[in-house]
């Protein structure tokens, strides 16, 4: 059983192959390579030795323990990532990854302060006391690693899980299904940032960066997406050009920044650090989202919405030019229909003559309403009964057939493209009757306001080998799912169920008023 109206996830790659191995492996090797090529002229830290009276060893005193503290990250972030959170995240062998996310934290931390007490140790002549220095050098080990660590799994468990946990947030479903994806990626990306700068900035310096990137990636985030999702959209429709929409935004970040500078506060401890941040973010906000938002919206939104109705009149065209071929001589057709109809009621063959009412009926409706974009729902319907009946002429005389119909007369101005309900009737005439075995078609159609809702189930059964019907697909279906895309996109949900032995469709439909 499927549903066509949902989108399954797609299958994920190996682990090995994810961007993010490919993304730490470049930074780790392009580490390697600043390392070397210190060593190789020279590391930025020997004068504090020299000022200290301390001898400088390259290899021992630079080179073995940036080599050890890079490398103790790289692996860690790799089980991290790939091992331990996806596995907890699955709630598989919980207390064993715990663990062995304890042991290599624990491992990582001794690594580090180790490595420290070599390439740092210019600073243990401060302390009359060893143990002291040893033990600052620990806590500040400690400290960096548990926050670099703890960002590890926040992105590990946001990778495995961020996806769903966004999709939970029901307003944004309302924007479509494209603003899911791309504040996941947002959001990775920004985390893969603060990863890479924890891990490059020493906790003595360049602070504020690190603060400054914290508070303006989010900030900015979220007002591009509120500018290209509601701001703009709403100002588009009000006929507002740049100038209002950048004055408005222009105001709105000023009023972002003193909230933000009230909710940080108790956070500055008398530094510039979260001021300067606050500053810059309000610089890029104006400066930088402001009219990139304008620019993303003009180029991805407009041009989608030019594209769109450039496909509704190609797939209109392609629509009119088969159906033209499709045409062989109708006078002639039209003529021969009223001479077998004249002929069935001389000779009092009333069902065949019936049957040759309908179907010039339905041709009528085929040469002249096909043609048209729009056309009543009660034509549409008319012809929907006269197919039916056509079929009930051909199965009434077997007992095991039930056809049963509930279909509303349609009294309202509502439009529809014609010929766009029909397909799922004829596929239930095609697979679902039997003339050897019992078998059922049920079709109800009703509308409610402007709304259309229409069900069609019915048996289905193998065709035999010598069926002709059996080697064909189904064209029909496939043609009015791509109609339906083109026509009703954001109006319409289609639904498609099938077991062994039912076919089920339901359509919703937003239709217009004439």
């Amino acid at each position: 059983m499927y549903v066509l109206s949902e989108i399954a996830p797609p299958d994920k790659a190996k682990n090995i192959n994810q961007l993010e191995f490919w993304i730490s492996t470049t930074l780790y090797i392009l580490a390697l390579i600043s390392i070397c090529s210190q060593t190789t002229y020279g590391s930025g830290n020997s004068y504090r030795f020299e000022e200290s009276g301390i001898d400088f060893s390259v290899i021992e005193n630079f080179f073995l323990p940036e080599l050890f503290k890079i490398s103790i990250v790289y692996i860690s972030f790799l089980l991290f990532n790939f091992c331990f959170m996806p596995q907890l995240t699955r709630k598989n062998n919980i207390a064993l990854n715990v663990i062995l996310s304890v042991i290599v934290t624990a491992i990582s931390v001794i690594t580090w302060m180790v490595a420290n007490t070599y390439s740092q140790a210019y600073r243990l002549i401060e302390f009359h006391d060893l143990n002291h220095g040893y033990g600052l050098f620990f806590g500040e080990a400690f400290t960096y690693i548990f926050f670099l660590y703890l960002l590890f799994n926040v992105y590990a468990y946001f990778n495995e899980q961020g996806l769903a946990l966004i999709n939970k947030i029901q307003f944004l479903k309302s924007y479509g299904k494209s603003i899911i994806s791309e504040i996941f990626m947002a959001a990775k990306i920004w985390l893969i940032s603060l990863m890479i700068l924890m891990a490059v900035i020493s906790a003595k310096s360049d602070n504020e960066i690190l603060v400054f990137w914290l508070i303006a990636p989010p900030v900015n985030v979220i007002l591009a997406f509120l500018s290209i999702y509601y701001i703009i959209p709403n100002l588009r429709k009000e006929m507002k050009g740049f100038g209002r929409y950048f004055w408005g935004n222009v105001a709105l970040s000023a009023l972002i920044i003193p909230l933000l500078l009230l909710l940080l506060a108790g956070f500055m401890g008398g530094g510039n650090a979260v001021p300067l941040a606050l500053v810059l973010t309000l610089i890029s906000l104006v400066c930088i989202t402001t009219p990139a938002a304008w620019y993303i919206y003009k180029n991805k939104f407009e041009k989608q919405t030019e594209i769109q109705m450039l496909k509704t009149e190609l797939g209109k065209s392609d629509a009119s030019l088969s159906f033209l071929k499709s045409q062989i001589n109708p006078h002639f057709l039209f003529n021969a229909l009223n001479t077998l109809f004249g002929t069935a009621l001389q000779e009092n063959a009333e069902r065949t003559g019936e049957g040759i009412q309908k179907l010039g009926d339905m041709m009528r409706f085929m040469l002249h309403e096909n043609m048209q974009d729009k056309i009543s729902l009660m034509r549409e319907v008319e012809y929907l009964n006269n197919y039916i009946d056509l079929q009930q002429l051909r199965t009434s005389r077997s007992a095991d057939i039930n056809i049963n119909t509930h279909i509303e007369e349609q009294l309202n101005n509502l439009q529809i493209t014609p010929m766009l309900l029909i397909p799922f009737i004829e596929n239930a005439f095609k697979h679902g009757i039997s003339l050897q075995q019992p078998s059922y078609i049920k079709i109800t159609l009703q509308t409610k306001e402007n709304t259309l809702y229409f069900d069609v189930s019915n048996t289905i059964y193998i065709k035999a080998d010598h069926d002709p019907e059996k080697l064909k697909s189904g064209i029909g279906l496939e043609n009015v799912k791509q109609r339906l895309s083109m026509l009703y996109y954001g109006k319409h949900e289609l639904i498609i169920r099938e077991s062994a032995k039912e076919f089920f469709v339901h359509l919703t439909l937003q239709l217009d008023l004439s």
